[in-house]
């Protein structure tokens, strides 16, 4: 059973950025082994990395304004036997980037740890330029790497850990903002695996990063429609946990899929392909579709998008009351 946070349970929950979490993890890392290196590219406290630089100077390294330099200097270093987190703007890596990992890590299987930080429209006042939208479609293509995208930063601090005792190519979706914390530090977390958060019966909502969340609070208010919803989280987009996934619709009858990024290729994507050859159940993909952000409030933003519990609950009805389920041999 996995254990939910009780201050969010009773609506009072805490809100911390997913990259704090991921910069806590990084200095466990690094304590554990004094192999962990951190490379950034002029932005470390952004990034949060200036804890494990304060405390293993030697193990940092600031390559500046240089992304395509920071990926590739990194794949060295993991050839040469270091475990190396290299991390930036996710609008930059690896939206700037992306030649570079796939070639030098990729091709390589050089286990090298990506971190994008301040992805999706919560980046907030920056604007279009600066809020990653196609990250997670760009890096699932890739063949080696393991995508993640932590729903909290509890879980952000434990993905961090794991991707350094992981020897494959990964990339972690961090956030800017201050998000709600629905896991415990008792909560399980794998990589590759899919958490049923709450159990239902006539529809599944997959949620993953932050949009976990939203579908937690949609779920209460749709209750009170007499809609019984499943949530599960998903904060391992590539490899997917497809036995939880299929095990779930095939309860449920039909999907709706959540994330803070474009639909096309993201986890949706993903999930759709898997039903069409595995069990073709109706789907729905909440997202970005196919625009680029705006400035504005985090929060504002979220609406403007669809992505908030409030603008998740009617797409939810309407889905439900409009598409039958499936069943074997329908």
């Amino acid at each position: 059973m996995y254990k939910i946070d009780r201050a969010f349970m009773d609506g009072n929950p805490r809100y911390i950025s997913t990259r704090i979490g991921f910069g806590e993890g990084l200095v466990q890392a690094g304590e554990k082994d004094n192999n962990v290196v951190a490379l950034c590219a002029d932005l470390t406290e952004s990034i949060q990395m200036q804890d494990f630089k304060n405390k293993f100077g030697n193990r940092f390294i600031e390559v500046g304004v240089a992304e395509q330099n920071l990926v590739t200097v990194a794949s060295g270093m993991a050839r040469a036997g270091k475990i190396p987190f290299a991390a930036s703007y996710a609008s930059f890596s690896p939206g700037r980037n992306w030649e570079q990992i796939r070639t030098t890590i990729c091709l390589n299987n050089m286990p090298v740890r990506l971190v994008g930080s301040h992805a999706g429209v919560t980046v907030g006042p920056d604007g279009a330029t600066h809020q990653m939208l196609e990250d997670i479609a760009m890096m699932r293509a890739l063949p080696n790497m393991i995508v993640l995208a932590p729903g909290d930063a509890i879980e952000a601090k434990k993905a961090t850990i794991a991707m350094a005792n992981l020897n494959k190519p990964s990339y972690v979706r961090l956030c800017r903002d201050k998000t709600a914390i629905f896991s415990t530090n008792e909560s399980p977390f794998e990589i590759g695996k899919a958490y049923v958060l709450r159990s239902g019966t006539d529809v599944t909502l997959f949620g993953t990063g932050i949009m976990t969340v939203e579908l937690l609070s949609a779920a209460k208010i749709l209750d009170s429609n007499g809609i019984n919803v499943e949530v599960v989280h998903i904060p391992t987009i590539k490899p997917l946990d497809e036995k939880t996934i299929l095990s779930s619709i095939e309860k449920t009858g039909r999907a709706i899929t959540a994330e803070e990024a474009q639909i096309a290729g993201g986890l949706g994507g993903a999930i759709a392909e898997i039903l069409s050859e595995k069990f073709p159940a109706p789907l729905k993909r909440i997202g970005v579709v196919d625009r680029f952000g705006e400035s504005g409030t985090p929060r504002e933003l979220m609406d403007l998008f669809g992505l908030t519990a409030e603008k998740i609950v009617p797409q939810v009805i309407s889905f439900v009351e409009n598409t039958p389920k499936y069943h074997p041999g329908f």
